[in-house]
């Protein structure tokens, strides 16, 4: 059956999936997090095949990370299965109630966006994060993941389509794309479809953002930095940004380039390089980190302590590729003078994604709070945190970067809307523009 059909046939069951009460909704969640339980050892192998094929195929490490699914990604979507089952409904909010005149009452309500298509990269958690959140919802949705994790994404889809006939929603609210050019064809289904929700490279993003007349939400690319204020304490900064670099490099969370204060450059430089270098990062930077290393090596040296010295890796780079994401252990580096420069860079090249500045001084971070434009701004803590489950949201189908509807983490605030309900007793438009009578606006809640 073409994603066209599909996609029609959603459209008339959203209102349905839509009408489902919250228990209805919170089974459907429980029965797949029972499945994968059950079933665990067939996703593990579906994903071992996924893996072999990557290696075989070429793919960089860093994809080929994305695409495990193991033991500790599985306990993640059951523990955020549970959370989101526990979350309160975001269906049917009553989020202003207003009496326009006696009998006229205005109610504007939460619903859900009808009918979302996700197209997600090679990461197999990705598709139960995105079914369950559009579940929660009361969203019917269209799922593609990437083709690297074809075995496992069919395996847990089959879990997701079994637990959703199980708890009793309408037929066809889910369906799992499996061909490249059924991508295409999704795009063209403006009519029935209402939200695109991308996640992939920035090229990737784009491309979608270009091929269709539906809206798009997402981000295009996570390039995060961490400025080093020169009020930063500075053995905190440095397991800060070895959290933020290294624990998950391939998420659109881990930190791209770090800033430092030039004030600090001689003290601090040298033992971040040295972190870096133990954790195998590998750092590029401007000709004067560079210098900045060569020179404090030296003064080191005479003073009869072991130097740090410049990486035999590091690399000199233009100020034309920090705009550049890594996705692997490799970090850039720059010297600033003060929050100021900082935020002007970090808005230049940076994505919006989220951004964060180590300082114990307050009136710095009050200024990098107010002038940084991102989805995120942190203080004194990784952007790994950028996160829609440590956000305590459950999952999150994505991280927004824009500005309308959604921007973060999109958890399930992102994936409703809402709509006006007025309830009157005959009254017209007549009436009140003609003078006989006059609105009486008063807040009901």
């Amino acid at each position: 059956m073409s994603i066209e059909t599909e996609a029609a046939k959603m459209k008339l069951v959203s209102p349905a999936m839509a009408a489902l009460p919250i228990s209805v909704r919170n089974a459907a969640l429980s029965y797949i997090a029972e499945g994968l339980e059950e079933n665990k050892e067939k996703v593990f192998a579906a994903n071992r095949e996924d893996l072999a094929s990557a290696e075989e195929s070429g793919l960089p490490e860093p994809v080929r990370r994305r695409l495990h699914y193991g033991e500790d990604k599985m306990h993640d979507s059951i523990e955020g299965l549970r959370e989101l089952d526990g979350l309160p409904d975001p269906v049917g909010r009553v989020l202003l109630r207003r009496e326009l005149d006696e009998g006229l009452v205005l109610t504007r309500v939460s619903v859900p966006i009808g009918v979302i298509g996700v197209i997600f990269e090679a990461r197999p958690d990705a598709m139960v994060q995105v079914a369950s959140l559009c579940i929660k919802s009361g969203n019917c949705a269209i799922l593609k993941g990437g083709r690297e994790a074809a075995q496992t994404n069919r395996v847990l889809f089959g879990i997701i389509r079994d637990a959703a006939d199980r708890a009793g929603l309408p037929d066809g609210c889910l369906f799992q794309a499996e061909s490249h050019s059924e991508i295409d064809e999704l795009l063209k289904c403006d009519r029935d479809v209402d939200l695109i929700i991308p996640r992939g490279s920035n090229r990737f993003v784009r491309s979608i953002m270009e091929r269709t007349k539906i809206p798009v939400m997402g981000h295009s690319s996570g390039i995060c930095h961490i400025y080093v204020d020169r009020d930063a304490d500075q053995e905190m900064s440095v397991g800060v940004i070895l959290d933020a670099k290294t624990q998950y490099p391939a998420a659109c969370n881990a930190v791209e380039t770090v800033l430092i204060d030039r004030g600090i450059a001689d003290s601090f430089l040298p033992k971040l390089a040295a972190a870096l270098t133990a954790a195998g990062v590998q750092m590029r930077g401007t000709k004067e980190v560079g210098e900045k290393l060569e020179e404090t090596a030296e003064k080191a040296e005479k003073s009869g302590k072991k130097p740090a010295g410049v990486p035999a890796d590091f690399e000199v780079m233009g100020e034309d590729e920090f705009s550049t994401e890594y996705g692997d252990l490799i970090l850039s580096l720059k010297l600033v003078d003060g929050v100021q420069e900082a935020v002007s860079h970090i808005n230049r090249f940076g994505s919006h994604h989220t951004d964060c500045i180590m300082t114990e001084n307050d009136e710095a971070a009050r200024y990098f709070f107010s002038m940084v434009d991102s989805a995120g701004v942190y203080r004194n803590c990784s952007t790994r945190f950028a996160d829609g489950y440590r956000y305590g949201f459950g999952a999150e189908v994505g991280i927004s970067t824009g500005k309308l509807h959604a921007r973060g983490p999109v958890g399930l605030e992102g994936l409703v809307t809402y709509k006006y309900e007025l309830t009157g007793n005959g009254q017209t438009v007549g009436d009140y523009a003609s003078g006989r009578k006059e609105f009486h606006h008063r807040d009901l809640c």
